[in-house]
C-alpha cells in the first residue's frame, strides 16, 4: 500500500496559517509550554493535548481587547460566559442551560475536584442526619486521561476502576441494549475493535457502594462518544444508588461529523439524578493556558449544591480566559468547523500510515477530539512501547500504563498537528519495530 497524500486537505490550519509554519522545528522557537520544552529537541512531541494550529483571530482579537483595556483584573462569577456558553449548549446540542446554573472555575480539573469536595461534604452530613453511611468510594471508567488520578488525589475517595468492553458485532453495549451511533462491523486492518461503556460493571460496582462517578463525555482516550441511551441508563443507575455524577465533556465541542454528541446532564435531570458537568473552550479552541472553565448543574438540586463552592473557585480563574471563552462560543464555530475537518482528515490519514507501516499496530479511532488511541501489545516493542518509541524513535506520546487498567502496552497520539508531522512521526516508530513482525 502507496502513503496516503491526503489531497482532500488543505494547506492550511483552521486560522489559515501554512502548514510548513506549524513545522515543529519553528514552533519549538516560538512557544514556551511544556510541549515544547519538556523533552529535547530532537523529540518529535506528540504527546500532552495541546494543538499546534494557530489560535483562533476571533479570539486572539477578544484577549488583546481586553490587554488593551487593561482588564485584567479578579472575576466575580461567569458574566457573560453563562450565555455564551448557555447558547452554545443550545444550538450545537440541543441542551437548554438555565445562565444561574452556570458557575466559574480556573479549569476543567478544578470543576471536577471542587464538585466532589461538595458531593463529599453533602454525603457526611447525609450519614450524620441518619443516612446511608458514605462508601468512600468512586467509579471510573478506564482506561482514562490520566489526569483524573492526578486529581482524585486531592480528595478523599477510594477508585474503582470499571474497564471499557468491546462492542458486540452489532454495535450494541452490552447491558444497555441499545444500538451504537458508531457500531461494530467487520474489523478493519489496522484498527482495534470499539469500545463501550460496561454498564453492567458499573451497576455492579455502585451496588458494592459508591458515592461517585467520574464520567468522561466523550471518552478520552479513545473519543469515544457515549449514546443517549447508554448514558440514559448511567443516569438511572445514578438515581437507583445515589451516586453524585460528575461529566468531564471538555472534548465535547470537538465531536466528529456524522457523530452526535449527548450532554450527560438533561438526562441525569430527567432521571433524577445528582449530577454536575465541568466543561470549557479549552480543547475545542485550544485555550487550556487560558484558565477558565464552567461548571454546569444539572438541575435546581445540583445547583443548590454548587451553591457551596468556595469563592477561590470563581476569583482564580482569569478574566482573559472568560472572554476569550465568549469569543470561541459566540464567534469561533466557523474556525472550530475547520478544526473538525482537518483532525478528521488527520485520522485518516494515521489509519492508511498504520496500515500501510506499522505491522501489529492497531488504532482506535476517534469519533471526537483530537486524540488517536494505538494498541502496540502485537508490535514487537515489548511491554513498554512507550519508552522505546521515545528513546529510540524520538517521538513522544503518552504512556497508555497510566491511563489505569486496560492502558499498558498503549500509546496516545495527538492529532491536532500538521500532516507532514504525522508523517514523520510515523516513520520514525516504523524504523524501530522488528522485520516483519505481524506483518498484514
Amino acid at each position: 500500500m502507496s502513503e496516503p497524500d491526503c489531497q482532500s486537505s488543505p494547506s492550511v490550519d483552521p486560522s489559515g496559517v501554512p502548514f510548513t509554519e506549524l513545522d515543529p522545528e519553528l514552533l519549538r522557537a516560538q512557544r514556551t509550554s511544556l510541549k515544547w520544552t519538556r523533552f529535547p529537541a530532537d523529540v518529535l512531541p506528540l504527546f500532552v493535548a495541546e494543538m499546534d494550529f494557530a489560535v483562533a483571530p476571533e479570539i486572539r482579537e477578544a484577549i488583546i481587547a481586553r490587554v488593551e483595556a487593561s482588564d485584567t483584573g479578579y472575576l466575580d462569577g461567569p458574566g457573560p460566559l453563562a450565555p455564551a456558553f448557555a447558547e452554545f449548549a443550545a444550538a450545537a446540542w440541543d441542551w437548554h442551560v438555565p445562565t444561574e446554573h452556570v458557575y466559574l472555575a480556573t479549569d476543567v480539573a478544578t470543576g471536577v475536584v471542587e464538585s466532589l469536595r461538595i458531593a463529599w461534604e453533602l454525603r457526611r452530613a447525609d450519614a450524620a442526619a441518619g443516612g446511608a453511611p458514605a462508601s468512600g468510594r468512586i467509579v471510573v471508567p478506564t482506561p482514562v486521561y490520566p489526569g483524573f488520578f492526578e486529581m482524585l488525589e486531592e480528595v478523599p475517595y477510594e477508585i474503582v476502576e470499571v474497564p471499557l468492553r468491546e462492542a458486540d458485532a452489532a454495535g450494541a453495549e452490552a447491558g444497555a441494549g441499545a444500538a451504537s451511533g458508531t457500531g461494530a462491523g467487520a474489523p478493519v486492518p489496522g484498527e482495534g475493535p470499539e469500545l463501550r461503556l460496561d454498564l453492567a460493571a458499573i451497576a455492579d460496582a455502585f451496588a458494592a457502594g459508591a458515592d461517585a462517578f467520574l464520567l468522561c463525555n466523550p471518552h478520552n482516550p479513545h473519543g469515544l462518544v457515549h449514546t443517549a441511551a447508554e448514558l440514559g441508563e448511567l443516569a438511572r443507575l445514578a438515581e437507583q444508588y445515589g451516586v453524585f455524577a460528575v461529566s468531564d465533556e471538555i472534548h465535547a465541542p470537538l465531536t466528529h461529523a456524522g457523530e452526535r454528541f449527548v450532554p450527560f446532564a438533561p438526562l441525569a435531570a430527567a432521571a433524577g439524578a445528582l449530577a454536575v458537568v465541568a466543561t470549557s473552550a479549552s480543547k475545542g479552541w485550544n485555550l487550556a493556558g487560558a484558565k477558565c472553565s464552567v461548571i454546569v448543574a444539572a438541575d435546581e438540586r445540583a445547583n443548590a449544591a454548587l451553591q457551596h463552592l468556595p469563592p477561590e473557585t470563581v476569583t482564580r480563574a482569569s478574566i482573559l480566559g472568560l472572554h476569550a471563552g465568549v469569543a470561541a462560543f459566540t464567534s469561533g464555530r466557523e474556525w472550530l468547523a475547520r478544526a473538525i475537518g482537518q483532525i478528521e482528515a488527520n485520522t485518516a490519514l494515521l489509519a492508511e500510515l498504520v496500515a500501510a507501516q506499522l505491522p501489529g499496530v492497531r488504532l482506535v479511532r476517534p469519533r471526537a477530539g483530537y486524540l488517536a488511541w494505538l494498541d502496540f501489545r502485537e508490535a514487537g516493542l515489548g511491554e513498554d512501547p512507550y519508552a522505546r518509541i521515545l528513546t529510540e524513535a524520538r517521538v513522544a506520546l503518552n504512556d497508555g500504563a497510566f491511563f489505569g487498567a486496560g492502558g499498558a502496552g498503549h500509546v496516545r497520539l495527538n492529532l491536532a498537528c500538521a500532516p507532514d508531522t504525522i508523517r514523520a512521526a510515523v516513520s520514525r516508530i516504523a524504523a524501530i519495530l522488528p522485520t516483519g513482525k505481524g506483518s498484514r
